[in-house]
């Protein structure tokens, strides 16, 4: 057998750290809907809900990772500084159809009952857009100067958004308040955005490391995960702030810095399970879902919040929603392997060869 390629395998877990994403958004999703209105404050609820806040925290930065790639491959390529930003923009684009193509499917799907102004509601793919929109220029630096500039720029969005939530808003569009101000109905600019923008500083970052390097730079994203969480719990639990009004759940710092903690920490998990705990050129069922994780997002959320299995919803019991659960996995893992191993009827009588490692978008 020969030895797997190490440039695409130090990649995969970008992929497992995304399937593990998509494996804990199920869940959430799953026991958000399905769950019992009297199990709603019990722990396994809320332990549920609890992860499932993760996830959203998680593909933004890994989006900001594969950004950070595209960025890094055109400036490989040599290719000017308008080149360079309209490759961003091309990606910000794509983003905002994906997103409004979703949201029109689910109005169409949930007609007549879904109202129409839900085509235009702010979902985590309108943020990943405009996040995208905004940070374009930072494909004119050089990658070690966006590996800094938007470390600074995520920790600028994060700490700004309290100020944000506290301006007047009266006279603002709500189409601009949803996109910008920060709410628990949508994944506004603040503090969301600050993900994509660690990301990019994380994709630069790997893109600078050598492959002998790779296991030393995981350790150090490890510890410093775990002290960048601490920190922030600290620093939240002391009787003073900065802000005049903050909330934590909301537009708190603190919490996007833990978040971004457990990301890094998640992300090292990940590269230690893949790289050094196994083969890497073995099949993983989370790694396949995370190959497809859109495409598990997008049919996902029509089959749990659509009409699909409406007269199971909020009905049934947590053993109930857990069977659901792994049934969903299951589907979803084999439309998974639908789209990427089957690519016509006779493959479906061939044997299929293990997936070979994936290479990161933008590479």
């Amino acid at each position: 057998m020969s030895a797997p390629n190490k440039s695409a395998g130090r990649l995969q877990f970008i992929d497992w750290t995304r399937g593990l994403a998509a494996l804990v958004m199920l869940q959430g999703h799953t026991f958000n809907s399905f769950a019992r209105t009297d199990l709603r404050d019990k722990s396994a609820y809320v332990l549920s809900q609890f992860a499932g806040g993760l996830p959203p925290a998680i593909f933004l930065f890994l989006t900001g990772i594969t950004f950070a790639f595209l960025m890094h491959s055109q400036e490989r390529k040599t290719a000017s500084s308008w080149q360079r930003i309209v490759a961003a923009l091309k990606r910000s684009r794509y983003l905002f159809l994906v997103a409004f193509l979703f949201r029109i499917q689910l109005f169409v799907f949930g007609y007549p009952s879904s109202p129409a102004s839900e085509i235009l509601k702010v979902d985590i793919l309108n943020c990943m857009g405009l996040a995208m929109l905004i940070f374009a220029p930072m494909a004119v630096f050089s990658t070690l100067e966006r590996a800094r500039l938007c470390t600074v720029l995520g920790l600028v969005i994060a700490g700004m958004a309290p100020v944000i939530s506290a301006l007047d808003g009266n006279g603002i569009p709500w189409i601009v308040r949803a996109y910008f101000v920060p709410s628990l109905n949508y994944f506004a600019f603040f503090p969301w955005a600050a993900f994509l923008a660690f990301g990019m500083a994380a994709g630069s970052v790997l893109r600078l490391v050598k492959q002998e390097d790779m296991q030393k730079v995981m350790l150090w994203a490890l510890g410093l995960g775990v002290a960048m969480a601490m920190a922030a719990q600290y620093m939240e639990s002391l009787p003073y702030s900065l802000y005049q009004k903050s909330d934590f759940w909301l537009n708190g710092p603190a919490l996007t810095i833990i978040k971004l903690g457990v990301v890094m920490c998640l992300m090292a998990g990940a590269y230690v399970w893949v790289n050094l705990a196994g083969d890497p050129s073995r099949w993983s069922f989370v790694r396949q879902i995370g190959t497809t994780s859109l495409l598990v997002y997008w049919v996902h959320i029509e089959l749990v919040y659509g009409r699909w299995f409406g007269f199971w919803k909020e009905n049934l019991s947590t053993p109930q929603v857990v069977v659901f659960t792994i049934c969903l996995i299951g589907l979803m893992l084999l439309l998974s392997m639908l789209q990427t191993r089957f690519t016509d009827l006779g493959s479906l009588f061939r044997p299929t060869p293990a997936i070979a490692p994936q290479r990161a978008s933008g590479d």
